[in-house]
């Protein structure tokens, strides 16, 4: 009887130790999982907080914008927006208990109209002068970027601007019976003979990612010297009134262009002096700033441009295209959001406003 005793006591001793263990074991999984719980919560707590941050950013930046059109038709980096330190100051009365908010404004018109290559609402042909801009806008971006001469950078010697310009006309055009443009443009069925297949846009770029799709145009050369920075795929305008039949009149920015654009809108032989054009538009004295841009013809006014002769078809210093880029930052997480916006005005109050054409987040 007493082995029998000694064996029940070891029975109940190995089952009070198992079941010692189970209830250890659930409690550290159920302390793992509520910590992940907890983290979870925070973590999402923290991304909408965010997201509400960013958004407040971009509602500051429509405001100043607004703003801005009420005072001036004239766009350049003269203006509020472009102003860092006065970007900074409207941030400052947005009150965050914890994080940080920063915003960057850019004009749309600065950049070169993408869909104005072809010329809209015909959707057909080629716009010469936009043809003429592109054919030296690319070996100039190229050169700005340290790749060397285009056809380098394409990937050898023989290959030139117009093995870009071609099929990108081709994704543009259309009723033009699948015509293809040159030797290097592409049309719906070379598409189609891809791994894997897909179709040809015939019509507007949508996004200017979509230039990945299109023929000749890598990774390499779409990243690599930020083509998101020279190139828009805003800017469609109605045709008088009717939404339903639209153009781009691909007329560029010339008070916020950046320098290869500049160089690429100058007359040839002329390039050399965009440095001191755009040295030109920010000259200062006593904080104060001295050249007047609101018409097209000041660049003359630069030194060596006096006699030179800009297509009064590619610039204004007009615009009502902007993209607001905000950051908002709480504790070591970021969030990015993007938006582009077109200044309106309203037709009972009068009251300029600011709408979305595109809104997006990006994880930083």
């Amino acid at each position: 009887m007493k082995i029998f005793a000694g064996s029940n006591k070891g029975v109940a001793l190995v089952i009070t130790l198992g079941a010692i263990t189970i209830i250890v074991a659930v409690t550290l999984e159920m302390n793992r999982q509520m910590r992940q719980s907890v983290s979870a919560a925070a973590a999402t707590r923290n991304q909408m907080t965010l997201t509400h941050m960013a958004g407040a950013g971009i509602e500051i930046g429509k405001a100043i914008l607004a703003k801005e059109r009420r005072q001036a038709e004239s766009v350049s980096l003269q203006d509020d927006w472009a102003d860092p330190e006065t970007i900074e100051a409207y941030l400052e009365r947005m009150a965050f208990d914890n994080g940080t908010v920063s915003l960057k404004i850019t004009d749309e018109r600065s950049r070169i109209q993408l869909n104005a290559l072809v010329r809209f609402p015909e959707g057909r042909d080629f716009n010469p002068n936009q043809q003429q801009l592109w054919q030296r806008f690319f070996p100039l971006a190229m050169a700005a970027a340290e790749f060397g001469d285009a056809g380098s950078f394409f990937g050898g010697d023989d290959i030139t601007p117009d093995m870009i310009i071609n099929p990108v006309k081709d994704w543009l055009d259309s009723g033009d019976d699948g015509a293809i443009t040159g030797l290097t443009g592409a049309e719906d069925d070379y598409y189609q003979a891809l791994d894997p297949p897909y179709g040809i846009r015939d019509g507007p770029f949508k996004h200017i990612k979509e230039l990945l799709r299109v023929r000749n145009i890598s990774e390499e050369m779409f990243y690599g010297f930020d083509i998101d920075n020279y190139l828009s795929v805003f800017g469609m305008t109605p045709v008088d009134g009717d939404r339903n039949r639209f153009t781009y009149d691909g007329r560029i920015n010339i008070n916020t262009a950046e320098m290869p654009v500049v160089a690429a809108l100058l007359p040839e032989g002329y390039e050399f002096l965009a440095e001191e054009l755009i040295a030109f538009r920010e000259e200062k004295t006593n904080g104060e700033y001295l050249h007047d841009l609101s018409q097209p013809g000041w660049y003359k006014s630069v030194p060596g441009l006096e006699d030179a002769e800009i297509n009064p078809g590619l610039i204004t210093t007009e615009s009502d295209h902007f993209r607001i880029e905000a950051v908002a930052e709480l504790d070591g997480a970021k969030l990015g959001a993007t938006v582009v916006v077109v200044r309106e005005q309203d037709e009972e109050t009068g009251r300029w406003r600011c709408r979305t054409l595109r809104w997006s987040y990006q994880d930083l």
